[in-house]
């Protein structure tokens, strides 16, 4: 008898964070171990595409850097994919025309605008604007 090879298929991605993700649609209670095997390795799967699909639009437009703008074309391109994906993608940056190109650059980190539904690492930091002072009785 021949011995087989035989490789065990492991996703890339920790299944117990692809479980929590999934777990976050309110209709799934109970994730099987086979669902949860499929489901990442179909997103695995997908985001070698997106990523191969995206650094082929980057080579093509001369670029070393794979930008946001370059996986939204790549998004656009394939049909299936654009129906699902690209109203989650955010829309690039448009340039003010009051400033230049340059100096958008050399815009400290605090000056950028935030992506929406997020919030800045220094807003948890900072005390409300609204707070009243606390006052500490020391008996």
């Amino acid at each position: 008898m021949a011995e087989e090879d035989t490789e065990t298929i492991r996703p890339e991605f920790p299944t117990c964070r692809v479980k929590k993700i999934m777990k976050l649609d309110r209709d799934i209670n109970k994730v099987n171990s086979e669902a949860l095997f499929l489901v990442s390795c179909s997103a695995e799967l997908f985001l070698r595409f997106l990523a191969k699909r995206s650094a082929d639009v980057a080579i093509e437009k001369k670029r070393k850097i794979v930008k946001l703008e370059h996986i939204r074309t790549a998004v656009k391109r394939h049909r299936p994919t654009s129906d699902f994906l690209l109203d989650s993608l955010p829309e690039p940056p448009q340039p003010s025309d009051n400033q230049p190109a340059e100096q958008n650059r050399s815009r400290s980190v605090a000056e950028k605008p935030v992506p929406a539904g997020t919030r800045r690492i220094d807003d948890f930091f900072r005390k409300p604007a609204n707070e009243e002072p606390v006052e500490i009785n020391e008996s």
